[in-house]
């Protein structure tokens, strides 16, 4: 993918994400709605910036073939991005939500599954639409260029 694709495909998930993020923060925690909020856009940024270092990295190193992965080096893709986003995320959510370690850790385990989980059905969706799309603009172009009349 190009940097654009990129930015396009990070900003994507973590909208989606947010609408998650914040009600589940606003649910299950005392923090407010102005709190959860700001606590789901700081992570979203965290997030969108590791996301794209994480996957310009996973990408040269496994290659750009993204639609022939298989479901093992998916999971270990999505496992590999979570952990990361675990040593990002604790102080901030400890601070936000101002709670202990042990609470904090607990909680980004939820959800660090649910992003797991979330990350592969996300990326997948997107790659199986997106080889969908180029392969069908790829098909028109062939049509098109085939019907255009020969300058011979």
């Amino acid at each position: 993918m190009k940097t654009k694709e990129r930015i396009i495909h990070s900003v994507l998930f973590e909208a989606i994400a947010l609408v998650f993020v914040i009600t589940a923060a606003t649910l299950f925690t005392d923090a407010g709605a102005k709190s959860a909020t700001g606590l789901a856009v700081g992570l979203s940024l965290i997030a969108m910036c590791w996301n794209y270092i994480y996957n310009l990295g996973f990408d040269r190193l496994y290659g750009t073939n993204r639609i022939e992965r298989s479901i093992k080096m998916r999971l270990g893709h999505g496992l590999g991005f979570e952990l990361g986003m675990i040593f990002a995320t604790l102080p901030l959510m400890m601070w936000i939500l101002q709670l202990d370690f042990w609470t904090v850790f607990i909680m980004d385990i939820g959800v660090v599954i649910f992003f797991l989980i979330y990350a592969i059905v996300y990326n997948w969706c997107y790659d199986v639409i997106r080889a969908r799309l180029f392969s069908h603009k790829a098909e028109n172009d062939r049509v098109n260029e085939s019907s255009a009349p020969s300058i011979n």
